[in-house]
């Protein structure tokens, strides 16, 4: 039997990738790939030497203390070497998941002590849905069985999360007829006509509460929504918006979960952002920042008052192979400390001062109809009439952000009509100069035919 060499060019790898790797969300049209290789703080390098800006944190949101650490590296290979993986089911534990919980609960609000870990943050947000149902079912009320979300949110893609992801695109597979979710409409303060011409808040809050007397608050078992919305186009909510819906889930006992897949660990300068926005948040998802995607590590943080119904007793019968995995919890815990060692979240609050300096200009282009900052995250959102705020359209939005790629070496994500920075908490002026530069150049490009001009 002949082995063929290993590939080693670009083409090579590409051509084995188009053969045999399903990529998620990638259009069946788009032949493209690139295959990175090498990282280092916020630079990335593909199989052909190509150096790139990576503005988005690994794809993902998620690379918070940047490429190539060898220090988690290091960390990783002595836990592997100690003990590789051992279950954390029944009775069984490990010392670093013992030691990451513990100091989760210490960051966490003072009534979230109780942790439930995951490999990522779909598989957090089912574990909510469980647990809340759960919780109402044992306190006697199985008919709260229908969760709350947002129209625009992104809450995951497994059969569960997606559900409540709001984007109809993600429903594939899951069917037109989801279960038990109703959506509402977020708190898009651009999108004004949402709204009727009342305060954002005003409508939202009255919509909540004709949606709980329309399916009943006897049969609603929870809400789930992000402090600010990422993946809908960083979407801050009013001040008064988080603690308003706060009180008319309490007075229909109705939980809140907070996702904070993306918000977490630094991202919007703090490590929760959930608090702060007056949530009050019965469970917090987490994951993308906890370990800086150097693994696969989730957790799910509850409240006192919700972890006991299932402490005890019959228990929470749910869990995933790798949870509290040993080798993600060790490297965990060091990009918690190199986090706090390199002030990154203090560094995200720059970022986000630096985008809203360096982006500023983009607001005078005739193809961008608002521009949002918050900590280390931005959008553009591209329109083809400013007047109307009629949104661009997805696939065209989506040639922008390759041309971004293409002519800067600047990696920025395409959502919708809008185009995402969420880069490593790494980042320097320098970076975010170069890529609010390659992106206002690109748009303004951009014809109101979605059309780029250069091409």
């Amino acid at each position: 039997m002949t082995i063929s060499p290993l590939p080693t060019s670009g083409a090579e790898l590409s051509d084995l990738d188009r053969r045999h790797l399903i990529h998620p969300f990638q259009r069946g049209d788009i032949t493209d790939r690139i295959v990175m290789v090498r990282g280092s703080g916020a630079e990335v390098w593909d199989a052909d030497g190509n150096e790139y800006l990576d503005a988005t944190g690994g794809g993902n949101w998620h690379s918070h203390v940047g490429h190539g650490r060898r220090e988690l590296g290091e960390v990783a290979a002595a836990q592997m070497a100690e003990l590789e993986y051992f279950t954390n089911f029944l009775e069984f534990s490990n010392e670093k998941a013992i030691r990451l919980a513990t100091r989760l609960a210490s960051l966490a609000p003072e009534n979230i002590n109780r942790i439930f870990f995951t490999s990522g943050g779909s598989e957090g947000v089912d574990t909510a849905f469980k647990a809340a149902r759960l919780y109402h079912g044992r306190r006697g009320e199985p008919d709260r069985t229908w969760i709350l979300a947002r129209h625009f949110a992104y809450h995951g893609a497994t059969y569960g999360s997606g559900t409540a992801t709001g984007f109809p695109p993600m429903h594939v597979g899951i069917g037109p007829n989801l279960p038990h979710v109703e959506k509402l409409m977020p708190p898009y303060v651009y999108r004004s006509e949402f709204f009727g011409g009342q305060d954002p808040t005003d409508f939202l809050v009255a919509e909540l509460e004709a949606t709980i007397e329309r399916i009943g608050a006897g049969n609603i078992a929870a809400m789930i929504g992000e402090p600010v919305m990422a993946g809908g186009g960083v979407l801050t909510p009013p001040a008064d918006y988080w603690p308003r819906v706060r009180e008319v889930l309490t007075r229909n006992g109705i939980l809140l979960i907070a996702d904070e897949v993306v918000t977490a660990y630094g991202r919007l300068g703090a490590w929760f952002d959930s608090p702060g926005r007056g949530m009050q948040p019965d469970m917090i998802v987490t994951a993308k920042g906890i370990a800086s995607g150097y693994a696969a590590l989730g957790a799910t943080l509850f409240s006192d008052e919700v972890a006991e119904l299932f402490a005890g007793g019959p228990g929470l019968f749910h869990g995933y192979t790798f949870s509290a995995h040993p080798v993600s919890c060790a490297i965990a815990l060091e990009n918690f400390a190199i986090m706090e060692r390199e002030g990154l979240h203090e560094n995200a609050l720059r970022i986000g001062e630096w985008f809203g300096e360096e982006l500023a200009p983009a607001r005078d282009l005739d193809t961008v109809g608002d521009v949002r900052v918050a900590g280390a995250m931005a959008a553009l959102e591209i329109v083809s009439d400013r007047d109307s705020r009629t949104a661009m359209g997805p696939l065209e939005v989506e040639q922008v952000a390759f041309a971004v790629r293409r002519n800067h070496g600047v990696i920025v994500r395409p959502y919708g009509n809008m185009l995402v920075v969420a880069p490593p908490l790494v980042f320097t002026r320098e970076q975010v100069r170069r890529a609010s530069l390659a992106l206002i150049d690109t748009v303004a490009q951009l014809r109101v035919d979605g059309q780029l001009a250069a091409a």
